[in-house]
């Protein structure tokens, strides 16, 4: 079933179609030492496939992040507001400062769907009131890490560890939203209690930067047009085979998440 669903996803672009037919996304993420972060989460929204992918970072990074990205456009912060994004990815490597915890509130004020990860999340377990009191189902996706859910429920790793399935439903619950419980055995939670556990991935994809990919997997099937459930489901889904791929030809001790990307698009081959 899954594969048939995303078979058909991934096979139906027209011929006469422009990059405008495949959704915009804008990726909010980055802070001085973790530009690789905002990169990775861009580079995966452009591999599944989004037509347009905007990076905005803090203005003193522009130029750097510009350099490591040539089919993303790149922008300051203070010009978010000039975008009309179909999806934000927002948090990867944005750190602790004020201005994570004003973006997160800003984007949530509005209508565009988020793709919520690292430390946007970290904003969100200190100030759930942002989300709209359990309105957020279908605006917004969790993608937390064992770590980043143990924040967000206000429990141990060792209990989350202990049974994600559960952690997962509880987290969708409570925050009113699909939660995605990142790890071995990825879990995709909404708050109706619908469930996918993963089936693909390895121990190589520990490794930093591969959830921030994943990050910009999930906004571009957004930004597609996809269900935010199987939006979530299919990027978990591809995200593993490329992880699988990849350690396939380089190991798994030596693979990282720049290998990965470059495998998205034969892990779309295998489906489609």
């Amino acid at each position: 079933m899954l594969k048939s669903k995303l078979s058909k996803l991934l096979s139906r672009r027209r011929p006469a179609s422009h990059k405008g037919d495949y959704g915009r996304v804008l990726v909010v993420a980055g802070s001085v030492g973790m530009t690789g972060a905002a990169v990775l989460a861009s580079r995966g929204a452009l591999r599944c496939g989004a037509g347009l992918t905007y990076l905005a970072v803090p203005r003193e990074l522009v130029s750097i992040v510009d350099s490591m990205t040539p089919e993303v456009i790149t922008l300051p912060f203070e010009k978010i507001r000039d975008i009309k994004a179909d999806v934000v990815a927002l948090g990867p490597g944005l750190g602790a400062a004020p201005r994570t915890r004003k973006l997160t509130s800003s984007l949530l004020s509005h209508p565009t769907p988020l793709v919520i990860d690292a430390d946007g999340l970290n904003v969100i377990a200190k100030h759930p009131e942002l989300l709209g009191k359990g309105k957020a189902e279908d605006k917004v996706i969790l993608t937390p890490h064992p770590g980043e859910m143990s924040r967000l429920l206000n429990e141990s790793v060792e209990r989350i560890q202990k049974d994600r399935v559960a952690a997962a439903k509880k987290a969708a619950k409570k925050f009113g939203c699909i939660v995605v419980l990142k790890g071995h055995g990825t879990v995709v939670a909404d708050p109706g209690e619908k469930i996918f556990i993963n089936t693909t991935g390895n121990p190589g994809m520990a490794s930093g930067g591969v959830g921030d990919v994943l990050t910009g997997m999930i906004a571009a099937f957004v930004a597609q047009g996809t269900a935010f459930f199987d939006a979530a489901v299919f990027a978990v889904h591809l995200h593993g085979l490329a992880g699988d791929l990849a350690a396939k030809e380089l190991g798994e001790y030596g693979m990282i998440a720049s290998d990965l990307v470059e495998k998205i698009p034969y892990a779309i081959q295998r489906i489609s």
